[in-house]
């Protein structure tokens, strides 16, 4: 039996409010290397980590999950969990050879030891980045896309509106629309990044939500309404976005970042308008999608390569340093997909 030093990121408490640094404790751990009878197991050196808002949801006691597994609670105190990459040292798994490189759900960790993985999938091109795999290659690239292809029938020269526009699947959705022919505009939280969305990611027009009034934004930006709204923040944005929507316009409820966490939400007080206007809104999990992914590859890779996609990663160094990094896109900290790069040396 060998025993590898493992550095591991643990959640003690459930959290309240936004997350915290405070709110996670840094381990140092053994783990067993050997995979001697456990059937299709995994060994895995990790990579790069995906700080996805979407994990709060796990951080709480309140099983919201509608039995789905990666959204339940995690157990305390236990190893997060989300998606990153890996390579494999290991393999008992007739899928997976030993020496290929993964993405999918792995530990907060150094090394993982995994059985009967739920959803890894061996990385077929690496003449990218494989921090890529954490974001636009990974679950976020493929919320982007199915979200804006597939749940918003989304129709040439319509107008998109996409909140937390400069975020790692909001930046992806604006560009995937205006790769169909529509107008796009987008909304963040500084200058800088409304700068970022003009005139490097090719967005039509942009705000800085925090210096404008989102409603006279709206009306500047969109001025003859919205047909398709890519929500990411939830609360009074939606609130006010419903009443600029179009007839037959539609909604993709991505995520409500404002909300997480939050033990009384905001009561949306203007879904009446659905009716007359008859709009259509929709939330989607990944659940949905996983078995797109072949289909979305072969789509973007040859874009990626031939640079008709601008992708944006806000990369921090160390396993250490994911408590600030995960805490930080609460508060809009980050520029594109925020990364954790554990081994410096990959």
């Amino acid at each position: 039996m060998v025993l590898l030093t493992n550095k591991q990121v643990l959640l003690t408490s459930y959290v309240e409010g936004n997350p915290r640094e405070d709110d996670f404790e840094l381990k140092i751990s053994y783990t067993n290397t050997t995979l001697q009878g456990k059937n299709n197991g995994l060994l895995l050196k990790n990579l790069y980590l995906a700080c996805d808002p979407a994990m709060r949801y796990r951080m709480s006691s309140d099983d919201h999950s509608d039995n789905i597994d990666l959204l339940k609670p995690f157990k305390l105190p236990s190893v997060i969990e989300g998606f990153g990459v890996a390579k494999v040292m290991e393999s008992t798994h007739p899928d997976f050879e030993e020496g290929s490189y993964v993405w999918g759900v792995i530990g907060w960790e150094e090394y993982s030891v995994i059985e009967n993985p739920r959803v890894l999938f061996t990385i077929k091109y690496t003449d990218v980045p494989l921090s890529y795999y954490a974001g636009i290659l990974g679950i976020g690239g493929l919320t982007a896309y199915f979200g804006i292809k597939n749940i918003s029938s989304i129709k040439e020269g319509e107008v998109v509106y996409v909140s937390t526009a400069a975020g790692g699947v909001g930046l992806l959705a604006g560009q995937f629309a205006k790769m169909m022919n529509c107008y796009v505009v987008g909304s963040t939280s500084t200058d800088e990044k409304v700068d970022i969305l003009k005139n490097k990611l090719g967005f039509d027009d942009a705000f800085n939500y925090k210096r404008e009034d989102l409603g006279e934004a709206l009306k500047r930006v969109c001025p003859n309404g919205i047909d398709v709204y890519f929500e990411n923040v939830g609360g009074a944005t939606l609130d006010e976005v419903i009443l600029h929507m179009k007839c037959h316009g539609r909604i993709v409820v991505c995520g409500m970042i404002s909300q997480y966490g939050l033990k009384e939400k905001y009561g949306i007080q203007n879904l009446f308008h659905l009716t007359p206007k008859r709009i259509r809104m929709e939330g989607f999990a990944d659940i949905n999608y996983r078995k797109l992914y072949p289909q979305y590859l072969q789509w973007v890779i040859p874009l990626i390569r031939d640079n008709k996609i601008v992708y944006l990663q806000d990369i921090a160094k160390g396993l250490e340093s994911a408590p600030a990094v995960f805490s930080g896109i609460f508060h809009g900290k980050n520029i594109g997909k925020a990364v954790i790069n554990i081994v410096a040396d990959e």
